[in-house]
């Protein structure tokens, strides 16, 4: 009884920081309603920010999600993927899992400060993070940095807007995840019709999105923590939000899911990294097909000071020109050998709230 009198007073307190009962996390709808459902695989290098994630709990329990790359040190994820880990491990450079181009470990990550990790089972708001690697990604035709919205287009409305999401979650029903990563088009929802149907989960950083010309088309397990993208009027691919939640009927429901915009978060992203992430540039032209999986430079750039990692010390790089930012304290965690799956867990309601691993 006292646990659930303290849920029952956070979400009082906290009001909408705390999910209506009609969402949840992908990872938690039923196996055999997992997958990227409708999709396509992808092509090499045709989303070379993406990354897949691999998370180790407390209890060595382990599970997957997406990300992506925003700088040659920093990657981003939605909160509840990296909330209470010991380590994640980081494959780069790919679109088959068995063949990345770059595997390592990092123990650091960046959650917001609304967020809260006690109540990482629910879904809530700003279910943003940052992942700080422990190397200097070499920059390839298949590794690079994504392009994020501008504080400018923060509150953009996408109705009817095509865009496209990514990532390694399962494709069909009762199928295993994929070896290879997959992606969708999906339409653009307005926050008003999706906060109709979810409640006051659904935020001014929130942006919604439904199947595109086939009801099926969604996210789901294995997806959370990937890009929502859109086609910007120069051609190139944009990430407007970060994977969080699906609705509670499942992910193949025509219900749209729900995705943290990236837009709104520009000043907190730069008080972590130490820069600036709100313009608008062009990809960087690289070298072809160099193995990353040992490189490091030496080069230095204004970063948070972590607390105690036990992991090599990283390196740093002076790409974009640092901000002087007041510096975040990190979360870090210590290593452990992933081996079983994760367990799940259900918000204290009479509906699910489901999230998507």
């Amino acid at each position: 009884m006292a646990g659930w009198c303290v849920v029952g007073f956070l979400v009082a307190v906290l009001g909408s920081s705390i999910a209506s009962p009609r969402v949840t996390f992908p990872e938690n709808v039923l196996r055999s309603q997992n997958r990227i459902v409708s999709g396509w695989e992808a092509e090499e290098g045709q989303f070379p920010y993406q990354i897949s994630l691999r998370m180790v709990n407390l209890d060595g329990r382990v599970n997957g999600c997406g990300g992506t790359i925003i700088h040659s040190e920093w990657g981003l994820t939605a909160a509840h993927c990296t909330a209470t880990r010991v380590t994640i491990v980081i494959r780069a450079g790919t679109v088959n899992l068995t063949r990345p181009e770059s595997i390592f470990e990092t123990t650091t990550y960046y959650n917001h400060p609304q967020y809260i990790e006690a109540l990482q089972s629910v879904v809530q708001p700003h279910d943003i993070g940052l992942l700080k690697f422990n190397r200097v990604l070499q920059f390839t035709d298949r590794i690079q940095p994504v392009r994020l919205q501008s504080s400018f287009d923060a509150n953009k409305d996408y109705s009817d807007v095509r865009l496209q999401a990514s990532g390694w979650g399962r494709t069909w029903t009762s199928g295993e995840s994929p070896e290879n990563l997959n992606w969708v088009y999906l339409r653009g929802v307005s926050n008003a019709f999706c906060r109709g149907l979810y409640g006051s989960i659904v935020i001014d950083s929130t942006i919604c999105a439904s199947g595109y010309n086939v009801t099926s088309q969604s996210t789901c397990q294995g997806d959370s923590g990937g890009p929502l993208l859109v086609e910007d009027v120069d051609g190139q691919l944009t990430q407007i939000g970060i994977s969080s939640f699906v609705s509670g009927t499942g992910c193949h429901t025509d219900f749209p899911a729900g995705f943290i915009r990236t837009g709104p978060y520009h000043e907190w992203i730069s008080e972590v990294t130490g820069l600036n992430f709100d313009v608008q540039v062009e990809p960087t032209t690289t070298t072809a097909g160099i193995d990353t999986t040992t490189a490091d430079s030496e080069t230095t750039t204004a970063e948070p000071e972590p607390t105690t990692v036990s992991e090599n010390e990283p390196t740093t790089v002076s790409e974009p020109e640092p901000t002087t930012v007041s510096e975040p304290e990190p979360t870090t965690v210590s290593e452990s050998e992933p081996e079983t799956e994760p367990e799940v867990t259900e918000a204290p309601s009479k509906y699910f709230f489901w999230f998507k691993f």
